[in-house]
């Protein structure tokens, strides 16, 4: 039996791979709308935050014999404890990573950062209308140190996500909630509508719309904070889903 650790749109095509060579697995997602993703494309689902000795107990409970790490490169926690426990019931890990793309912006108007503290430190200093573009995870950090600012965040349209949105005190006026990827044209009329004049994201890669973002930010000439991914020593890294699937 296979683990994988999923809640993207990646976690879901390796899945469809899996299924064309009819392996046993089952995926692992931490929200529900994770599970709705899962549930394109199977019917054995985990929906827990596991923590290292909840994926260990997993594992030996249900002969697992290897991990197929597709989570969200800055879901790093998650995958920590997936090489621990990987580690210590001596199963194979594999690390699916999105290609990086951030050596291929080279826009000039742009400030690449290590963390949202020091996105938020930028901030402070430049922008009004600030379009946060990280999703909804982080968004109580931006509230708490970005101060006499606008707040624009885009997050997905759930009913749990809104509801966070409106507790940490955003409302109807500053909430874009739609799901991506979303097209250069797309990004251009957003930032347009709500008069952005600084943009917020990560280096999300392909899937995430990430060159589209800055792009957008490049026609309209708007300031761009790019938040990197945090460095990972992940072992067995593969970088496109067919070689992965030669490895299982």
């Amino acid at each position: 039996m296979i683990l994988v650790l999923g809640g993207t749109s990646d976690s879901i095509e390796i899945c469809h791979k899996l299924n064309e060579k009819n392996m046993d697995y089952i995926v692992s997602v931490t929200t529900s709308y994770g599970e709705d993703l899962a549930k394109k494309c199977s019917n054995k689902i985990i929906l827990k935050k596991l923590t290292i000795e909840d994926m260990v107990s997993f594992i030996n409970e249900n002969c697992i014999t290897k991990i197929i790490d597709a989570t969200h490169p800055y879901a790093v926690e998650v995958s920590r404890n997936a090489i621990k426990a990987s580690q210590i019931t001596n199963i194979k890990y594999i690390r699916f990573e999105r290609e990086s793309l951030i050596k291929e912006v080279d826009y000039k108007n742009k400030y690449i950062v290590n963390d949202i503290e020091e996105a938020c430190e930028i901030a402070n200093k430049i922008g009004h209308n600030i379009f946060i573009g990280t999703g909804s995870k982080n968004l109580y950090l931006y509230k708490a140190k970005i101060k006499n600012k606008n707040l624009i965040p885009r997050v997905l349209p759930t009913s749990d996500v809104l509801i966070s949105c409106e507790e940490l005190g955003f409302n109807a006026d500053n909430i874009i909630a739609m799901k991506g990827p979303f097209s250069v044209e797309m990004n251009e009329s957003t930032y347009k509508q709500y008069n952005i004049d600084l943009v917020i994201t990560k280096e999300s890669g392909v899937a995430g719309g990430f060159l589209e973002k800055i792009k957008a930010c490049e026609n309209l000439n708007i300031p761009v904070i790019i938040i990197k991914r945090k460095e990972m020593n992940y072992p067995n890294t593969v970088g496109q889903i067919k070689y992965l699937i030669d490895l299982i």
